[in-house]
């Protein structure tokens, strides 16, 4: 059985990314294939290099153009899209050519705290600003619209009285590591491929 390629999509430093790396490095049946960045100053761009994944730069014209998303998703034989703190939204034929098949991972308990800029530091000022008392991660599938598919799993943390938004993004960020790896690795596995 060939092994099943993943794409990561990601716009920013690429902990994530290094983290998905590192768990499939040696694993049997999934492979990283592409990193696909929205920024060529992403730092996630530079731990593709590291670990000599294949990358590709893309900004929001490109990304909704089908012909060529697909054909860059064919030549690297993509099976499965994994979000990384990406933030384009996913055109609409990517969301129907990947149904099933595209995740994404949000520093929050959605439905709360989701959305068109919701993301980093915003996510963890806002779960501050609101006084909730726990926040986390959630990992779900992609829909056309921001952070609305379907959950998936979810995973929490205490909010302490004295956190800002760094110290909440560290917490989250833990939880992030712990567990989008081993997820993306039982969706992959779990998904019929034709």
């Amino acid at each position: 059985m060939k092994k099943r390629k993943i794409a990561i999509f990601a716009s920013g430093n690429g902990t994530n990314a290094a983290e998905l790396i590192k768990h499939f490095k040696n694993h049997p049946d999934i492979q990283v294939g592409l990193i696909l960045s929205s920024s060529s100053k992403a730092g996630v761009l530079k731990v593709a290099k590291e670990h000599n994944v294949p990358s590709s730069v893309v900004n929001k014209s490109l990304l909704s153009n089908n012909g060529y998303t697909t054909a860059l998703l064919n030549l690297y034989d993509i099976d499965f899209i994994v979000l990384a703190g990406f933030l384009l939204l996913i055109p609409p034929f990517l969301v129907k050519q990947f149904d099933g098949k595209l995740i994404n991972i949000h520093p929050a308990l959605l439905p709360k705290h989701g959305g068109k800029g919701m993301y980093g530091l915003h996510v963890h000022q806002s779960v501050i600003n609101e006084g909730d008392l726990e926040s986390g991660i959630t990992i779900h599938y992609v829909n056309e619209m921001y952070d609305r598919g379907k959950i998936i799993f979810q995973a929490k943390c205490k909010v302490d009285r004295r956190d800002n938004a760094e110290k909440l993004a560290k917490k989250v960020q833990e939880l992030e590591h712990k567990y989008y790896p081993e997820w993306a690795e039982k969706l992959v596995l779990q998904t019929r491929f034709m």
